[in-house]
């Protein structure tokens, strides 16, 4: 490859640049040339926009279908039209439809979303069809937007996933429509809430613009009084301007039509009657209630031109009740302009308007923080769903984390191709805004769970055969994806066996494996652990939750290192059985403190709660206590709701019977709060974070009320109603509460109202202290007292929200019928605010990309790279695109200002980087990988100065991806 190689091979310094990615050529061995994107220009879209008219009022009519990706049937019943019992939908039929219809009339616009159901389509049509679709892109007249695999969820979805499922959608739609079919404008129609690393994600994808429909009511009326609801949202702090500016819309009337002005079959609203001869003629009440309506909404927005979204869920199945009728009221409302009226409409589509606002070279108020929490009235917050379904929101992140270990088997990738396209789809799936966000109804969360499982079985074969041609051995191996509640067959029957793990971060990790055994002592050989492993038994709740799948009465535990991309193996040998060693045995009382050289943990004598955390290297102690606590639901608050009433502790025996679990290897404080909640309290040797494990459920119904469990933690901070929370698993956002940055809050909910999503830490502080908690998975949260922050772990509800999915969220199992048991951990530290980053960025980074540990029968060690990256660069991405090319990510994780050492710009040297490739080339890309970094060009946008409101006081810096 010649175009885009850097002089020496070095690229220039990483710092802030978070827009790209690289896609270079490497050497593994005979593979043949492979074709590059052809360099073209950017091309324009005004060719496919019908002219407008200036000096009138422009109403861009954009003909549309939503189509979720499963909410209230699954993906598959979606896309065939099958349980129509459930929901009359079809997705093959609109889009048979549409095309049919497009055909017929050449003014005609339709958009499209979702490339998952696209694809599908696409994949059944024959060569002609697929030529005349490819005409209509090329003519402008079917536009996608968005372009992801799915319209993502925004509140409970991690930024690595949120990447990889747009550049699958993205990718596709390149390599089947090029240039023409590369989306302009990103389209988040049905999300409840929005995130500013979203709009920060697409701006480094290239988009112009993004448009959405829901936002708080509160927040629409100001914005509607002050002609605001359009602007340009600042979505990073740190990346210089216009970056990851973004031009942002907030549609009228959500994704819906005006209201009398809907034509599918599922509505109710007359056609368009005109022939004056028949009963009924209705075009001049239908052109007079269009005008009213246009030109009211023309008062709320600032240019002479205006969006009207027309169609809805599921719509356009008969496109004909659509575009006869659109056709007719584009004929009579602007025939009225021969009578003096200055209405223009059009069909339109979101580009086309996009760039009519741009043409209008107005200045647009600025906006510096998030859409979060979203209510639709007083008493309706969606914030609930940032909990709802904890265990497929645990079961979509460890997915995503296994998902990464496949990126990496390149030597592998082009034989077993379909079965790393399985799981990469059920991973994108998985990211829809009604699948890990738990708003769904129970089914469909089973199917999705299920493809999930389907997608891992299938990258378990891709992992066996990558371990196979590296070590040499076909040798069996097992998988256990169930060490979270000890269950592991093979360890629990075996007197020998190895163990691999796997490392997908660019650094070592030093790593707790805990794996279920029957015997008392263990040898651990080729390896060299700082400490001896060591046997603890199987807390009794872990063998409750079991039911009996497992049987291990004891776990050995060990510490691993894993060298940075690569395996490390571990073999272990039996060589005692019988009663638990006496290092191990529980003491029989609460104990008074569990230290390391790094921490100091104290507990309350009369509770056995905690009572204090010190951090040792830097002498600091706040007072801290954690308990649990659940709040009644009734059936006025909506399912997406945290509930409006003050929780109350669940039923703590006092005294809280703590027993004390202790060896070179950790120091574990096991806590029963009632039948139904447990925690583990846990301090490993080496480890400057305190885990706490917890375990909740089956959540008890009996006195007819739903119930939302929390932990919550009392601290000695002065947090002065300010804490902190990341977005999407990257830059972090200042809340405090009963404020929102951009209008003056009439707070009707004091809970739900000051809830936000927590996808990877949050945090409180003051001048002195910091208490950081990483999470597993994807929760809200909140700080509802001073000195407190509170996750919410687990929801059960019996009584639906009366949002559409009409069933309360009430999970229950095979295995748990009467009711979920979930389980999960959280990472406590405590820091100066200064360095505080230095040690919940690395945690929060090894929590999204955990190690996998897998048993098996031979030995093998390996590392992908020949230099570790600095602490400040992460590898997110790299895995093989074409056959001898790999596509690469680096982002700089840190904050600008948040750490002293690690927010400076890091240079990286490719060439010496990865023991297995020899990059021979590098070309520069967006974000998304569809289009070259240097033909990227982006709409300018002008801000009004004194707008930029924001709830970030320090200057925040957001990643570099390369």
């Amino acid at each position: 490859m010649t175009r885009g190689c850097f002089p020496r091979w070095r690229l220039r310094s990483i710092h802030r640049l978070c827009s790209s990615c690289y896609y270079f050529k490497a050497a593994f061995g005979a593979f043949p040339s492979v074709k590059h994107p052809k360099k073209v220009l950017h091309v324009d879209t005004r060719y496919s926009c019908h002219a407008t008219k200036p000096g009138m009022l422009n109403v861009h009519l954009v003909p549309h279908t939503h189509d979720d990706v499963g909410w209230l049937k699954t993906v598959d019943q979606y896309f065939y039209g099958d349980r129509n019992d459930i929901q009359h939908a079809g997705v093959q039929y609109i889009l048979d439809s549409v095309v049919d219809q497009l055909l017929k009339n050449p003014d005609r616009r339709f958009i499209y979303v979702e490339t998952a159901f696209f694809y599908r389509w696409w994949k059944q049509q024959t060569d002609d069809m697929q030529n005349t679709v490819k005409q209509l892109v090329n003519e402008g007249r079917l536009e996608f937007v968005n372009g992801g695999w799915c319209m993502s969820d925004e509140a409970t979805t991690h930024y690595s996933a949120v990447i990889d499922q747009m550049t699958m959608g993205l990718r596709f739609l390149n390599d089947t429509f090029g240039h023409c079919g590369r989306p302009r404008v990103a389209w988040h129609i049905d999300p409840f809430g929005h995130a500013r690393e979203h709009a920060s994600m697409f701006a480094q994808m290239g988009y112009d613009g993004f448009f959405f429909g829901r936002l708080d009511y509160q927040d629409r009326n100001r914005r509607m009084v002050a002609r605001e609801q359009e602007m340009l949202w600042r979505a990073s702090e740190s990346l210089t301007p216009p970056m990851a500016d973004l031009f942002t819309g907030i549609l009228p009337n959500g994704y819906n039509p005006p209201e009398g002005f809907c034509w599918d079959q599922s509505c109710d609203d007359p056609p368009i009657r005109d022939d004056p001869d028949l009963e009924d003629y209705n075009v001049d009440d239908v052109v007079t209630r269009f005008l009213h309506i246009a030109h009211g909404q023309a008062l709320v927005y600032k240019t002479n031109h205006i969006i009207m979204t027309m169609g809805s869920d599921f719509q356009y199945e008969n496109a004909n009740l659509w575009y006869k009728n659109l056709d007719k009221l584009i004929r009579y409302v602007n025939q009225m302009q021969s009578n003096g009226s200055e209405v223009n409409v059009l069909y339109s589509t979101p580009s086309c308007y996009l760039q009519e606002l741009h043409r209008a070279n107005l200045t647009w108020p600025l906006k510096g923080d998030d859409f979060f929490p979203y209510a639709d009235s007083a008493h309706d917050f969606w914030t609930g769903y940032f909990t709802s379904r904890p265990a497929l929101k645990r079961y979509e992140r460890i997915s995503n984390s296994y998902l990464q270990v496949h990126y990496s088997n390149h030597r592998q990738w082009l034989s077993l191709k379909s079965l790393y396209t399985l799981c990469l789809r059920a991973m994108a799936v998985a990211q829809h805004h009604d699948a890990v966000s738990g708003t769904e109804k129970q089914h469909v969360a089973n199917d999705y769970a299920r493809k999930l499982a389907n997608g891992w079985a299938h990258c378990q074969v891709l992992v066996s055969n990558t371990l196979s041609s590296l070590s040499g051995s076909s040798a069996p191996r097992v998988y256990c994806e169930h060490l979270n509640i000890s269950v592991c067959p093979l360890t629990e029957t075996s007197k020998k066996f190895s163990v691999n793990v796997y490392n997908p971060l660019a650094r070592p990790v030093s790593w707790p494996v805990r794996l279920p055994v029957n015997g008392t002592a263990y040898r651990i050989s080729d390896s060299t652990p700082l400490y001896p492993p060591q046997v603890v038994p199987v807390s009794q709740a872990t063998a409750a939750v079991r039911r009996g799948r497992g049987y291990a009465v004891n776990e050995l535990l060990f510490q691993v290192q894993a060298p940075p991309l690569g395996y490390s193996t571990y073999s272990v040998s039996l060589l005692q059985n019988g009663p638990p060693s006496p290092q191990s045995s529980p003491l029989p009382r609460a104990p008074k403190a569990v230290q390391n050289k790094f921490l100091r943990v104290t507990f309350d004598p009369e509770t056995g709660l905690l009572s204090s955390l010190s951090n040792l290297e830097t002498q600091q102690t706040v007072k801290l206590s954690q308990n649990f606590y659940w709040s009644r639901f009734i059936p006025v608050i909506s399912q997406f709701l945290v509930s409006a009433l003050t929780p109350f502790p669940c039923l703590i025996p006092h005294p809280l019977s703590p027993s004390l679990h202790q060896n070179s290897v950790v120091q574990e404080v096991r806590q029963w709060f009632s039948p139904w909640v447990s925690q583990v309290v846990r301090l490993y040797t080496d480890s400057r974070a305190l885990e706490l494990e917890w375990t909740v459920g089956p959540v008890p119904i009996g006195d007819d009320l739903g119930k939302e469990v929390i932990s919550r933690l009392d601290s000695s901070i002065n947090s002065s109603g300010v804490f902190y929370t990341d977005s999407n698993g990257r830059e972090v956002l200042q809340r405090r509460k009963d404020y929102r940055p951009t209008w003056n809050l009439r707070q009707s909910e004091p809970i739900a109202g000051n809830y936000y999503p927590i996808n990877s830490r949050a945090y409180i502080k003051d001048d002195k202290d910091q208490l950081t908690v990483v999470t597993d998975r994807s929760q809200g949260g909140g700080s509802i007292q001073d000195g407190s922050l509170e996750i919410m772990l687990h929801r059960r509800l019996l009584y639906d929200d009366v949002r559409g999915v009409g069933e309360p969220l009430n999970e229950t199992s095979d295995i748990y019928p009467e009711g979920l048991v979930v389980r999960g951990r959280h990472l406590l530290s405590l820091s100066p605010p200064a360095t505080a980053a230095d040690t919940h960025r690395p945690l929060a980074q090894e929590f999204s990309s955990l190690p996998l540990s897998q048993p098996y029968w031979r030995r093998f060690k390996f590392s992908g790279l020949q230099a570790v990256l600095p602490p400040a660069v992460h590898l997110l991405t790299v895995s093989q695109w074409d056959q001898d090319t790999v596509l690469l990510r680096l982002e700089h994780q840190y904050q600008a200002s948040e750490s002293k050492e690690h927010s400076q710009p890091v240079t990286v040297n490719l060439q010496k980087l990865f023991s297995t490739l020899d990059v021979l080339g590098v070309s520069e890309m967006n974000l998304s990988a569809n289009q070259w970094k240097d033909e990227m060009t982006r709409l300018d946008w002008k801000a009004e100065s004194g707008t930029h409101h924001t709830g970030v006081t320090n200057q925040l810096s957001a990643y570099s991806a390369l």
